[in-house]
């Protein structure tokens, strides 16, 4: 049995397998493929050629369709049969049910390859700026917990065992300036993804005069990718790129988790995770699991492994467009939507995460000074390894010491009480600064392509 389709008639089977869940997938692209035809359209109307390749009225009539589309889309009421395969192909049989010939001409010096290529790179643009604020927040959330506790005892570990005094600010503000790392890799992938594929087509370019250019300033990148088949060629490397910036965010709140179950054991006993962030026990009355804590270990592996699968994809594909980058999506879609929903769920946990100072006092065993005491002993003029030695063989003449003097003498540059944590905040609050630019200059170029403001005005009456 054979299907008709809007390029040809396709054995049932073979569409079927083709397809894949593109016709669901898809459906999250939908915003960008209209700004994406509604900047190409544009940019068509413009061309000098006689006759035209589209009419400027035409573009108009067009833009209109993607209006509605969009708005459709928005409000959930946009479908993509399995004929369509795909957004592309879902949107321009619209346009041509709705605008008969005038909608067939939207295809003209483009090609799937670069239509998926630009509505990836939008939909990225737009969820990086999701993900590297939720980072900002959650980082300014966790410089908040250091600065509230910047001085509360805390024994630091090394192989998780008592190594040396350290302090709540130190740990907390550590895993702050992890996340303001993260955001730094976020950003360059977010400069990487800036860039407009767009009339690359199908790799090779079109013996026609278009402007890229113009369509690049449309849509509100910061140029466009210079060469045409390495335009559709970043294809599957950019989303492995992002992937894997997200999976580093991902690692830094992995092992934060880990640190909040073990330290909010009862053995331990330093932290208490709010009660809304656990879950109980089907039949332990008195469980409080930290299942949130859990999973998100468990959706880091998948974000990384993310990463690693999309990046075997494209390692052996040739040069040019390979149907194999299909199975590139669902991974890129899941790796965000993963990362932003565990950033913006820790968040609120590390603000309302309750310390226990008693505790964290009591964890001081003598053993914890042992190295403060060497180098006490260094700087009344003893060689280290000598003073190194004379410590290991009188560790039961370490009691009685004060975790807070230990501290009071650590304030050189980023010990316990040399913490830069105004800095710190600072910096994550220019990050939000930032993203609310970016997401300001996105959501302009798109109501201007599309004339969102006053057909949102007109539809809320």
């Amino acid at each position: 049995m054979r299907r008709k389709t809007t390029v040809g008639e396709v054995d049932a089977d073979v569409l079927d397998y083709t397809a894949g869940k593109d016709r669901v997938l898809d459906l999250a692209l939908a915003a960008a493929d209209c700004m994406g035809t509604a900047a190409h359209v544009t940019m068509l109307a413009r061309v000098p050629v006689k006759p035209p390749l589209l009419e400027a009225r035409h573009a108009r009539q067009i833009i209109a369709e993607l209006r509605e589309v969009y708005l459709d889309a928005a409000e959930g009421r946009f479908a993509i049969t399995l004929e369509d395969q795909d957004v592309h192909l879902a949107v321009e049989r619209r346009l041509t049910e709705r605008l008969g010939d005038v909608g067939k001409r939207v295809h003209v010096c483009r090609s799937r390859n670069d239509q998926i290529a630009v509505d990836l790179r939008l939909y990225a643009k737009v969820r990086l700026q999701e993900a590297i604020g939720a980072a900002a927040w959650l980082a300014r959330m966790l410089v908040a917990l250091a600065q509230r506790h910047e001085k509360a005892p805390m024994v630091g570990r090394t192989h998780m065992q008592p190594a040396m005094p350290s302090s709540v600010g130190l740990w907390a503000s550590a895993w702050a300036e992890s996340l303001l790392d993260d955001i730094q890799l976020l950003q360059t992938a977010y400069d990487l993804n800036n860039r407009s594929p767009l009339g690359s087509a199908a790799s090779y370019g079109v013996p026609v005069p278009i402007d890229r250019q113009l369509t690049s300033d449309l849509l509100g990148f910061a140029r466009p990718v210079h060469n045409v088949l390495h335009a559709n060629q970043t294809r599957g490397k950019l989303e492995a790129i992002i992937l894997s910036a997200l999976g580093q965010v991902m690692l830094t709140l992995s092992r934060l988790a880990q640190d909040l179950i073990i330290f909010s054991m009862p053995e331990f006993g330093y932290f208490r995770i709010p009660a809304e962030f656990t879950t109980g026990s089907s039949i332990m009355p008195q469980k409080r699991n930290p299942d949130v804590l859990e999973l998100l270990r468990a959706k880091a592996a998948k974000v990384l492994s993310h990463a690693h699968f999309v990046a075997e994809i494209v390692r052996a594909s040739p040069s040019g467009y390979n149907r194999d980058l299909q199975e590139a999506k669902e991974p890129f879609l899941d790796g965000f939507e993963l990362t932003i929903r565990s950033l913006r769920i820790l968040a609120p946990l590390m603000a309302g995460l309750e310390v226990d100072e008693a505790a964290l006092r009591a964890a001081f065993t003598p053993d914890v000074f042992a190295t403060d005491r060497a180098l006490e002993l260094v700087a009344a003029g003893r060689p280290f390894r000598d003073a190194y030695h004379e410590v290991k063989a009188h560790l039961d003449q370490l009691a009685g010491q004060s975790p807070d003097e230990a501290l009071a003498a650590k304030n050189h540059l980023g010990a316990p009480l040399g913490l830069d944590l105004a800095g710190m905040d600072a910096a994550a609050r220019q990050v939000e600064s930032w993203v609310a630019g970016e997401k300001k200059l996105h959501a302009a170029c798109r109501d201007r392509l599309l004339g969102l403001k006053s057909k949102k005005k007109a539809r809320t009456g």
